[in-house]
């Protein structure tokens, strides 16, 4: 159902060095690239993709209120390393990797964090 999910930068050459970083981590590569102003990486041609562009219009990006692009890991060492990743990246903590409910040591699993940008993230997976 999800094609893409789109954040904008006021820092583009900045924020495509963070994110090809970030998910060189998890073999994720650029799968499409547009005249120094759109990125996108993805697993694939055909798969959902997360993408970076400078806005259309020119005006500076800002950071939607309630917007998170959520990246689904297998394991709660993957949801470790991609946070830390982006933490040694440069990123800002939203909120460290734990289990989130009820649940001390089953169900979602989480950790947040914002880019270079702001704009809000998190890499999670479900523990059974």
């Amino acid at each position: 159902m999800i094609g893409y999910m789109l954040v904008g930068t006021n820092n583009f050459p900045k924020a495509v060095e963070f994110f090809d970083a970030l998910f060189a981590s998890i073999n994720i590569g650029r799968v499409l690239e547009e005249d120094n102003s759109f990125v996108a990486w993805a697993t694939g041609p055909d798969a959902p993709a997360v993408c970076v562009t400078v806005p259309y219009n020119k005006e500076p990006a800002t950071v939607g209120n309630g917007v998170m692009v959520a990246l689904v890991r297998d394991t709660v060492e993957e949801v470790n390393a991609l946070y830390n990743k982006a933490i040694e990246l440069g990123a800002s903590d939203e909120g460290k990797p734990g289990f989130r409910g009820e649940s001390d040591n089953s169900g979602f699993y989480a950790a947040y964090f914002r880019d270079l940008d702001g704009n809000k993230f998190n890499a999670f997976c479900v523990v059974e």
